[in-house]
């Protein structure tokens, strides 16, 4: 089977972060979407929150699983049997990162292949980091998230975040 990783924090994820998924699913057999875990990243929402998030949003996709993992990304996609790792490419200064840690897990396994996918014009722009700024500043984020990422951030920020609407 042909089977794909992509990995990320997804704290929260984005319409961007699933543009690139649905592209990587018509791509392979099987997509594995990997919540990174962290203990050095301050998180906004747990690494269980994000798999449900992540879950729920991607139930239309038959072809993605979703799961959660620690430590080396290689050794991840080893005991996954996983033949490429996706990442999304939003903008030029999202290359020069990626291309440094694709040629680390490449020296570390190199069966392990990247493939750097572009989400759609629309999405180019959009972050996580950024939809947690506007939601905390009570601006409307229904256009850059899934509606469970949505209500989530409206609980998390409470009354201040408005819920559907525009920015």
């Amino acid at each position: 089977m042909l089977r794909a990783l992509y990995p990320g924090s997804f704290d929260p994820i984005t319409n961007g972060h699933l543009d690139v998924l649905a592209r990587a699913a018509r791509l392979f057999e099987e997509v594995i979407v990997a919540v990174a875990h962290n203990d050095s990243k301050q998180a906004l929402f747990s690494t269980q929150e994000r798999v449900q998030m992540l879950e729920t949003s991607t139930a239309h996709l038959p072809n993605v699983k979703v799961t959660s993992f620690q430590g080396l990304l290689v050794d991840f996609a080893r005991a996954q049997k996983a033949k490429a790792v996706i990442r999304g490419l939003r903008a030029v200064s999202d290359f020069e990162f990626e291309f440094q840690m694709a040629l680390m897990n490449r020296s570390l396994e190199p069966n392990l292949e990247a493939l750097f996918l572009m989400p759609c014009e629309e999405y180019s722009y959009i972050s996580s980091r950024m939809v947690k700024e506007v939601a905390r500043l009570g601006g409307t984020v229904s256009r850059f998230v899934p509606e469970c990422v949505e209500a989530a951030l409206h609980q998390r920020f409470g009354a201040g975040t408005q819920p559907s609407g525009h920015a």
